[in-house]
């Protein structure tokens, strides 16, 4: 729907903002909004008062703050309840952030309640009620031109941190009460049937990957399905016995169950490479460098010629599987797969491995971390090597399917989200007329 805009404007006198509707002023936000920065922490003390802490992530995560949204209970002086409690209206926005596009990210307290206070790392904004309404603040803390005022005011390197003085001293587009009521109601309306949306194209997304990942694991653990298994040439509808694992079940009667430790190695802090490069690499030659939790400089790798199986063996995320094409370095953090080729299929050997979740034979210390022993211990379903290529064939042109489809869907939502974006801007800068829209 094409809306229209003022019928007639001015220059706001502000090169960013351009000409806003005629009846509109353009203020910095100290001239009609009170600003300060709290620094109340989580820790509790026993000579304190108890009170339900709204912090960083409550504000970046809603655009609303209740007090029954599960908020952090801890402890505040009397002075700290009283200089940083909320009230019904304030805007929180975040005051420091690790990356400058997260500065200034609002949330609107709905409802107050006499223990609500606001925690470290926010900045409250409380608007004079004649002048300005928190609603319509709200949204013009969202919009992505009234919003790079404090981006660009936020200093340093490694952490960002804005200035309480920038926050004052940003220029704001200020419509008259009733307008300002208008273009909050409108943005709720229409915002709301956005988010209803994202919502239900993600929860799509999530079936899909719940979909690929159970297709995977029947597939590795159950052999193909019984269309693709008589395109292939392999039994269609075979038996099954005990596999004698927990985590596998039963598998087909004509599989082998074998430890990868009699057809396998594992290695690490080494160079790996194709036959036509030197094998002595090193990081400083410019090669990618596979770690533990992910790798840098390199994308997977499991459609070129001859990739190579490495898994993340320290950190967070170990057991991670990955394909690389050499060559590369592997550090000590990571390990390279070294298999029989007349036993595995190394797509084939991936995929079982995925579905093990490996994570969970790591030692669960402050760094979690899994020994090449305890991987080559693993015994897994091992089918003939024509069944192997077949399955893992199969499953390339399957899941490939999917992750097509799921990207189809998160190109559709990040539009929704610049649509969403961008509706917002044009509602808080006057370049569309929402006013008739609202009272019909």
């Amino acid at each position: 729907m094409k809306r229209k805009p003022y019928p007639k404007y001015k220059p706001s006198g502000v090169e960013w903002l351009g000409d806003v509707p005629e009846n509109w002023q353009v203020k910095r936000l100290k001239t009609s909004a009170l600003c300060w920065v709290s620094n109340v922490d989580k820790v509790p003390s026993e000579d304190e008062l108890p009170v339900r802490l709204c912090n960083y992530t409550d504000v970046y995560y809603h655009d609303h703050i209740l007090p029954d949204m599960g908020l952090m209970e801890t402890t505040a002086t009397a002075d700290e309840i009283r200089r940083f409690g909320l009230q019904k209206g304030d805007v929180l926005i975040t005051k420091d952030s690790e990356e400058w596009s997260d500065i200034a990210v609002p949330a609107l307290v709905i409802e107050a309640a006499p223990d609500l206070v606001c925690g470290y790392h926010l900045a409250i904004i409380r608007a004079q009620p004649e002048a300005l309404l928190g609603d319509y603040l709200l949204r013009a803390f969202q919009s992505c031109a009234i919003n790079q005022q404090f981006q660009v005011a936020a200093s340093g390197v490694t952490r960002y941190g804005l200035p309480k003085s920038s926050i004052g001293d940003a220029w704001l587009p200020i419509p008259p009460p009733s307008e300002q009521r208008a273009i909050a109601a409108f943005l709720d309306r229409e915002t709301g049937r956005i988010d209803t949306l994202i919502a239900k194209k993600r929860e799509l997304v999530e079936r899909l990957k719940e979909k690929r990942t159970a297709l995977i694991s029947h597939t590795v653990t159950h052999g193909l399905p019984p269309e693709a298994a008589a395109k292939a040439g392999l039994p269609v509808n075979p038996p099954f016995k005990p596999s004698g694992i927990e985590w596998l079940g039963d598998i087909p009667k004509h599989w082998d169950v074998m430890a990868l430790k009699w057809r396998s190695r594992c290695r690490s802090g080494d160079a790996i490479a194709t036959d036509d490069v030197n094998p002595e690499l090193t990081p400083e030659r410019g090669v990618p460098v596979i770690g533990g939790n992910g790798v840098m400089g390199y994308c997977d790798s499991s459609n070129c010629e001859h990739p190579v199986l490495v898994i993340g063996r320290v950190g967070a995320l170990c057991g991670n599987v990955h394909f690389i094409k050499p060559p590369a370095w592997i550090t000590d953090n990571a390990l390279v797969m070294c298999t029989d080729a007349a036993t595995f299929s190394q797509k084939y050997l991936a995929a079982v491995l995925r579905t093990r979740n490996l994570n969970e034979l790591a030692d669960k210390t402050a760094q979690p971390l899994i020994t090449g022993t305890r991987i080559r211990n693993e015994r897994i379903p091992v089918p003939a090597l024509p069944e192997q290529a077949a399955i893992a064939a199969y499953l390339a042109a399957e899941t490939t399917k999917l992750d097509t489809l799921a990207t189809k869907i998160e190109e559709a939502v990040e539009r929704l989200r610049e649509f969403r974006a961008a509706l917002i801007t044009a509602a808080v800068t006057g370049k569309i007329d929402v006013r008739n829209e609202v009272a019909s």
